[in-house]
């Protein structure tokens, strides 16, 4: 460590200059919580996200309240922070009707978010994977008509808690489908964390064969076991210049109750700071803004940076 606190650089051959974190905790990170988190705290955390230096920070979800109602207030929420200059604000939607709300409020940075399994898809989407498959086309095809931009989440892409390991093939088939009605980007998803470095390699690999160019894809890791940078530092090698955290890592699943929390970004951004990557990220503040959220959400954070810098900083928590 450095006298500022930092991590000392040292750069490794064959990794990307930048990279660029999609920051998931103002919605995959508050989604799982027990109790809801008021409209203004959840506007204020956004916002000093942004002041800390991420550019890409998922606001809300445009789900049914009775699902997911943590996240009831999106209409509330999101002209709250739709202004933020610099910054994209994804939103996910799970079908029309949810789009229809996000355009409705200018949203125009769009995810859909569909399995590899058909235990998962049931559990979370009460449809088969190719039925979930089949809803989202004309969602994708109507935020591209609108001039958006559409992410696409694919859960369970290495391990499912009711089918065990997930072949590859199964995960590219659904990939494939998911770029082919018209997604500008995968996110692949971990969701119970047992993913490990090499299966990480042999999935990216897969993907290319089939088409899928290593640009078009970002990795979506939750630390279960341990993994979540370790697998983060694999795709890396790879070329993966996307990867989703959690700011304080905030988060898990509410529908695979053997889901933990996401990868911190404190410590995703420690790891790339001393690799030398850029990320725009000012983890100072970072570490303050996680530190602020925890005390709202009366716990500690998770987050081993987090627990390791906050008690150093000089600002308000």
């Amino acid at each position: 460590m450095t006298a500022d606190g930092l991590p000392m650089t040292v750069p490794a051959p064959g990794l990307p200059a930048r990279v660029r974190i999609h920051e998931v905790g103002a919605r995959d990170g508050l989604q799982n919580e027990k109790a809801t988190v008021p409209t203004e705290v959840k506007a204020e955390f956004v916002r000093r996200l942004a002041e800390a230096g991420l550019t890409t920070i998922e606001a809300t979800s445009f789900v049914h309240p009775k699902w997911v109602p943590q996240l009831a207030d999106a209409e509330q929420l999101y002209p709250l922070v739709r202004d933020l200059e610099g910054v994209e604000l994804p939103v996910l939607v799970p079908n029309d009707r949810g789009l229809d709300r996000a355009l409705a409020l200018g949203a125009r940075r769009i995810a859909v978010f569909a399995s590899a399994t058909e235990s998962f898809a049931r559990a979370n989407l009460n449809r088969t994977v190719d039925e979930a498959l089949a809803m989202f086309a004309p969602v994708v095809s109507r935020a591209k008509a609108e001039g958006g931009h559409v992410r696409g989440y694919l859960s369970m892409c290495f391990g499912d808690p009711w089918e065990g390991p997930v072949p590859a093939p199964q995960v590219v088939r659904a990939c494939t489908a998911l770029m082919d009605m018209g997604c500008d980007e995968l996110s692949l998803g971990d969701t119970i964390g047992v993913a490990t470095p090499g299966q990480v390699t042999a999935l990216l690999t897969a993907l290319n064969e089939a088409g899928v160019a290593t640009d078009r894809i970002g990795v979506h890791f939750h630390d279960t076991y341990g993994q979540a940078l370790a697998n983060t530092y694999a795709a890396l090698q790879h070329g993966v210049t996307t990867v989703d955290a959690s700011a304080g890592g905030l988060g898990g699943c509410p529908y695979a109750k053997s889901a933990t929390g996401n990868l911190a970004t404190e410590d995703l951004v420690w790891m790339l700071q001393g690799l030398g990557i850029d990320t725009g990220v000012d983890l100072g503040r970072l570490v303050a803004t996680s530190a602020w959220m925890a005390d709202r959400l009366g716990r500690p954070s998770p987050s081993r940076t987090v627990r390791a810098l906050s008690h150093k900083d000089p600002q308000e928590q």
